[in-house]
């Protein structure tokens, strides 16, 4: 079972991406903006106006261990409560097979896992795992929490874990692949598409979702405003912190639109469906869900 691949339950955390990182046009294609269509480097890319990519990993660090215990809470606040909704839907849209199991990675809080396992059982099936992986142990330690006292504790193990390089998870050896409201934070969203390609079986699915770009002229400037201006100050009020809130609009703001993001993740390898998205609501958050071919693709 993919539990046992791992050394003590702990994947190893690697020297912080930003030693590893390296310019490369898949990666900065990324990050091109839409409108001025230049491509920017990975190691310029902004996680706000002044930080650049290299250090984000430990700045996100700081800040999840500052807000894990509320972040839930918060994030259902900020979504105008239809955080769960979204999430609910994301999981059913994974449709996965009975007893299939799921490696949730930057799902510290237990919370896709916790969705996942009442779609199981909703589906019939009591067999199914899932390991929880993240880089913060705080978020860890809130999931553990929640979840070790219900009736899919067991079956739930938390990991630290790095998205970018998931040593001791061996290749082709996961059936789900999910990441929710994760690849905004991560340094390199390319290199975690790879190594969500690299562990999936053959036929396995990756889910992702993640914050979006609303297009629509007139709500495209109210979900900005709400954005920038909103979310720092109700964030400030529900944890005392407005930087975290700040650094999250700013990191939403520097995705890529999920018309690119849908091509990385082709780009990558996987296969898709349509155009390999659904939005909610006008595209405030969007779902990818994509499938590693049966057979090696040339």
């Amino acid at each position: 079972m993919f539990r046992n691949m791992l050394s003590q339950n702990v994947l190893t955390r690697t020297p912080s991406a930003r030693s590893a990182l390296a310019p490369s046009l898949r990666a900065a294609s990324l990050h091109t903006s839409g409108a001025a269509g230049k491509a920017q480097e990975i190691d310029q890319l902004p996680y706000n106006d002044t930080v650049p990519a290299s250090d984000k990993e430990e700045i996100m660090d700081t800040v999840y261990c500052r807000v894990a215990d509320k972040y839930d809470r918060t994030i259902n606040v900020l979504s105008l409560f239809m955080n769960t909704m979204w999430k609910r839907r994301f999981v059913q849209r994974i449709q996965a097979a009975p007893g299939a199991h799921l490696m949730d990675v930057a799902g510290g809080t237990g919370e896709i896992a916790r969705l996942y396992m009442e779609y199981q059982k909703a589906q019939g099936n009591t067999t199914s795992t899932c390991d929880v992986v993240d880089f913060n142990p705080d978020m860890l330690r809130v999931g553990r929490r929640r979840l070790q006292d219900t009736e899919f504790g067991a079956r739930v193990a938390f990991v630290e874990g790095n998205a970018e390089h998931l040593t001791n998870v061996k290749d082709a050896s996961v059936d789900v692949y999910s990441i929710a409201a994760g690849m905004h934070n991560l340094p390199n969203p390319t290199k975690a598409l790879e190594e969500a390609f690299r562990v999936l079986r053959p036929g396995g699915t990756f889910a992702c979702l993640e914050y979006g770009h609303v297009d629509a002229p007139v709500l495209s400037t109210l979900a900005k405003w709400y954005m920038d201006s909103a979310v720092p100050v109700i964030g400030k009020w529900m944890t005392g912190d407005r930087a975290a809130y700040e650094r999250l609009s700013a990191s939403v703001r520097n995705f890529p639109h999920q018309k690119r993001f849908a091509q990385a993740i082709r780009d990558a390898g996987f296969e898709q469906q349509g155009k390999g998205y659904e939005e909610f609501q006008w595209g405030m958050m969007v779902s990818y869900i994509a499938t590693k071919p049966l057979e090696p693709t040339n």
